[in-house]
């Protein structure tokens, strides 16, 4: 019955999704990552898990296939503004941070500064002053750069009692979250927060199913993947990313292409069945292989409880003018689903479904983690233990990692380059 009750989750999830279809916005804010950028991600353990960083890469990689930025994964377990394992706070930022010459800077910490069960006042004007350090530093050292400073992620107090009286650790990360909020308006930086929105999500996801809710953060401190991704869709946010992949809306009856928005058609035939060759401009971001091996249906869970796929996962298809009746929808020969030609003319989110697009996605994002997983191999297990040893090898060791993870984002930014699909729609038989 329990592997019933999640199965049925998963499926839900998708469903809804797919009918959750909002139009483009107009004259939308110009997004925040611009070609040639170099992103570097700085926090403590929760960025060091390298999951919210990784959808944040994958969905500007996959979105906007012709941007060329880089990103540097820089989180180090334990850090606080002060620092921590990885060494004292100048030492991070020199060594972590300046040495990549970002143009873009993300900063998350709180979560251990706020010390947990031993919290005192004291520790917030330390991490006041630490964190304005920060900012002062990284404003002298490269001033052209532009500072996402982050409301800290929650501490769950959502699904198990408090463990701090009488409001709870994460009444302590939403005090430092408005602190950044008002001191990155006074020093002209910009904010995004990762606590409310996930708080939001973990309340929706409770009420559905306590049990469950409870392993999106499942040491009330490291969210799964399925926290991370609605960290990732905050941060996006913010970043003014766009929800649409592509949107395509036909006329049968009329036979015409009535939008296509970030979607290029070629050989469109209107005689049954209707035929279109379609390349569009970006990638979904592929939920539904995610969803096909998230083993205990949290990130299902998640989807679910949240806005995400309106926010940053829509490929709306619109097929008006259709003869009553059920009709299949194929993607270069493989069956995407079968509708109504009702439901067609409402709209179907093909980003929630599993397409060829999705499967290409989906490499992208083994390519992110390989990348990821050679930058985290020659910092942390090569320059940072083996520094001590002034060693030809110690050099060449490190140029020959940097080569690799070269070589991956090549691959990585290749494989997200979108393709030409050929679409049909025929009756259902």
């Amino acid at each position: 019955m329990r592997l019933r009750t999640l199965t049925l989750i998963c499926a839900a999830a998708l469903l809804l999704a797919a009918t959750r279809l909002t139009p483009a916005a107009s004259a939308p804010e110009p997004f925040y990552v611009h070609s040639g950028d170099t992103v570097v991600f700085y926090g403590d353990s929760i960025t060091e898990q390298r999951l919210y960083t990784a959808f944040t890469e994958l969905y500007i990689v996959t979105r906007y296939p012709g941007l060329n930025a880089k990103f540097v994964h820089s989180g180090w377990g334990g850090d606080r503004v002060t620092g921590g394992g990885g060494g004292p706070i100048d030492v991070r930022l020199e060594r972590d941070v300046f040495a990549y010459k970002p143009t873009i800077m993300t900063i998350m910490l709180g979560m251990n500064d706020g010390k947990y069960a031993d919290h005192t006042p004291a520790d917030d004007d330390v991490f006041y002053s630490g964190y304005k350090h920060i900012v002062e530093t990284v404003r002298q050292r490269l001033p052209g750069a532009r500072i996402t400073a982050i409301e800290p992620s929650p501490f769950d107090d959502v699904t198990r009692p408090f463990t701090l009286q009488p409001d709870g650790y994460n009444a302590v990360l939403v005090k430092y979250g408005d602190w950044i909020k008002h001191y990155a308006a006074e020093s002209h930086i910009d904010v995004a927060d990762l606590n409310t929105g996930v708080v939001a999500m973990l309340k929706k996801a409770n009420a559905a199913d306590p049990a469950l809710a409870q392993k999106i953060i499942p040491d009330r401190i490291h969210p799964s993947p399925a926290g991370h991704l609605i960290m990732a869709e905050e941060l996006l946010k913010a970043w003014h990313a766009r929800p649409i992949v592509a949107a395509v809306t036909i006329d049968a009856a009329k036979g015409k292409i009535v939008r296509s928005d970030f979607a290029h058609i070629t050989d469109f035939h209107a005689s049954q069945p209707l035929v279109w060759t379609e390349t569009d401009d970006a990638l979904p971001l592929p939920f539904a292989p995610m969803l096909a091996t998230d083993r205990d249906h949290t990130l299902a869970l998640a989807i679910q409880s949240s806005d995400v796929t309106e926010a940053l996962n829509q490929e709306p298809l619109v097929v008006t003018g259709l003869a009553p009746g059920r009709y299949k929808v194929t993607i270069d020969g493989e069956t995407a689903g079968t509708w109504s030609a009702e439901e067609l003319a409402r709209g179907i989110n093909l980003a929630v479904l599993d397409t060829p697009m999705a499967r290409q996605a989906m490499e992208v994002r083994g390519l992110t983690s390989q990348h990821m997983d050679l930058h985290q191999i020659r910092w942390r297990t090569i320059q940072v233990p083996l520094q001590i040893f002034d060693s030809p090898y110690y050099y060449q060791a490190l140029k020959s990692l940097d080569g690799l993870e070269s070589e991956a984002v090549a691959r990585q930014h290749a494989a997200a380059q979108p393709r030409p699909h050929v679409y049909q729609i025929v009756p259902a038989a």
